[in-house]
């Protein structure tokens, strides 16, 4: 499976891994081998929303000094 561009595109390679992961014809060496590849698209998520949440935190920073200033606009 190819790395994931964006947030969306690694839930939805998740979601097809965890399908495959809880279909009973899947070998046990495939699962394996499945399980990890999640475990490395969960990472990448776990990256992307922590950045997310960065960039979040730093734009209220700047809504809240600029709401500081009185004479500043806010846009």
């Amino acid at each position: 499976m190819k790395k994931p561009k964006n947030y969306e595109e690694a839930m939805a390679q998740l979601e097809q891994i965890l399908a495959r992961i809880g279909d009973q014809s899947t070998p046990l060496e495939e699962t394996i081998k499945l399980y990890a590849q999640a475990a490395s698209i969960m990472e990448i998520c776990s990256e992307k929303l922590n950045n997310a949440k960065l960039e979040i935190e730093q734009i209220q920073q700047k809504v809240q000094q600029q709401n500081l200033l009185p004479d500043e606009e806010v846009l």
